[in-house]
């Protein structure tokens, strides 16, 4: 890994992020990069910068509504800036819900069908009508990624669902061992399965899954570290 790129990763730090870590560990072990910290008070990012990761956690505590209060923080205008230049944002469990409040991605993350707290792994399959740099990485397998969250029930309406379709905008289905999305496979309720989607460009995206948690055998999988692959190459050949 050449010296331009150790730091040309930027993580987003909220008051509550809780994942922040877990991301910074993965991203050094894995691709030998160590992840630029900006704080969500700061205004500007860096500008050698080529790629922005929302992580999980529960920003200002999740008050209001999980991400609310977080798309506000001074920070968010530049990262919105920033994906309208085409960089590359990857936006984690909560860091999916910021992405929504912010209207970076389209939808919203509701309460789990069950009004419980889930916490599990999940297999995920990858859809076949996207053409964006994920779908064409990822597609042909599936990914055992845990989940741990309350707000993870995606939903948007019927005609933002047939655009996110139309569009191969979704990326991430909950799938069963086969790798068929079912009622049994899906594990908060969410709109026809959906675990994760993409911007109109292809260059954000927003998944509930944490893949940083299974970057490693010895957490249960290491398919997640495909997934972060995929992220640092595209911000990265940009």
């Amino acid at each position: 890994m050449t010296s331009s790129t150790q730091n040309a990763i930027g993580l987003v730090q909220f008051p509550g992020s809780n994942c922040d870590a877990d991301c910074i560990e993965a991203f050094k072990r894995l691709f030998q990069i160590d992840l630029h910290l900006i704080w969500h008070e700061e205004h500007e990012i860096p500008a050698h910068i080529q790629g922005l990761i929302l992580p999980g956690g529960f920003s200002y505590g999740d008050y209001l509504r999980s991400g609310a209060l977080a798309a506000f923080s001074p920070i968010m205008q530049s990262v919105k800036k920033f994906a309208e230049r085409g960089g590359a944002v990857l936006g984690i469990c909560n860091g999916f819900q910021v992405l929504c409040e912010s209207k970076l991605l389209p939808g919203t993350l509701l309460k789990n069908v069950q009004r419980k707290f889930v916490c599990e792994m999940t297999s995920l399959s990858v859809t076949s009508e996207g053409k964006s740099p994920w779908h064409k990485a990822l597609a042909g397998k599936s990914y055992r990624v845990p989940i741990a969250h309350g707000e993870g029930n995606y939903y948007i309406d019927q005609a933002g669902l047939k655009k996110l379709q139309s569009q191969g905008q979704i990326l991430f289905q909950y799938s069963d061992d086969k790798g068929q999305a079912s009622a049994t496979s899906n594990p908060n309720g969410t709109l026809l399965n959906i675990a994760g989607i993409v911007s109109e460009n292809g260059r954000v995206m927003g998944m509930m899954p944490h893949p940083e948690r299974a970057s490693s055998e010895l957490l249960g999988s290491d398919d997640g570290a495909a997934i972060l692959k995929v992220f640092m190459d595209t911000a990265l050949k940009a």
